[in-house]
């Protein structure tokens, strides 16, 4: 499966950090809701944050041309990040299904930030995506409201 890593271009500043937390964008309140936790856990420890943002290409469209521009969705997701007010690489995976998209993406047993803003069921897609993170082997943060706790 053809991945396409979509915004390289700030990667090399981040080089060199001994720890990466990832922030798997969901919704964007949720997003900025994993970003304000993110750089909670990263002051004091040296950590980069990355803002992971998978986006799923439909099978009709080359992989190198989505459905919703690239540019648009660069200036989105960079306006994002500078809104939370934390230094943040914006990291844009385009492809075909997210699992395979968050294995190329991300390492084992990382640091996955993830936002929650609403309860969920036991079905719904939120608790979906948390299983799927943990039995991909990432170790998984979950943010919300007012409290932040480990999944």
């Amino acid at each position: 499966m053809l991945l396409h890593k979509a915004v390289p271009e700030k990667a090399q500043e981040f080089a060199g950090y001994p720890l990466e937390l990832v922030v798997l964008h969901t919704t964007t309140n949720g997003t900025l809701q994993a970003l304000r936790t993110a750089a909670d856990l990263a002051q004091g420890l040296g950590a980069r944050i990355r803002l992971l943002v998978l986006q799923a290409v439909p099978y009709a469209l080359p992989l190198t041309e989505p459905n919703v521009s690239l540019e648009f969705t660069q200036r989105r997701f960079r306006t994002l990040a500078a809104g939370s007010g934390v230094d943040t690489y914006v990291d844009i995976r385009l492809g075909r299904d997210q699992e395979t998209m968050l294995k190329s993406a991300v390492e084992p047993d990382s640091v996955v930030v993830v936002g929650k803003l609403r309860k969920q069921s036991w079905f719904s897609k939120e608790n979906r995506l948390l299983k799927q993170l943990k039995r991909m082997g990432y170790q998984v943060v979950v943010s919300t409201e007012g409290d932040k706790t480990a999944a």
